[in-house]
């Protein structure tokens, strides 16, 4: 379940850093009532930084195979080896 707090919290730093590494989430932070900024861990934002590469590459893939653009995996292995002498 997300986490919302005012933007007035963040002048408790530290409560707000704890929050992030004990959830292990973004925490939302509001001005107004309206969503304004998004705050997160360090190891959050890297775990989330793969995440969006892994799902990139994915898509990438997806194109591939829906546009033809693949071979039989014994002729791209053989290639393979062909072309760096294994």
């Amino acid at each position: 379940m997300p986490q919302i707090v005012p933007i007035k919290e963040l002048k408790n730093t530290n409560r707000i850093s704890q929050m992030c590494h004990e959830s292990g989430e973004p925490i939302y932070v509001t001005k107004n009532g309206y969503g304004d900024l998004v705050v997160m861990s360090m190891e959050t934002y890297e775990r989330q930084m793969v995440l969006n590469e892994v799902t990139a590459k994915l898509a990438a893939a997806e194109e591939d195979v829906a546009a033809g653009r693949v071979a039989p995996a014994k002729e791209a292995f053989a290639a393979l080896r062909e072309k760096y002498g294994l």
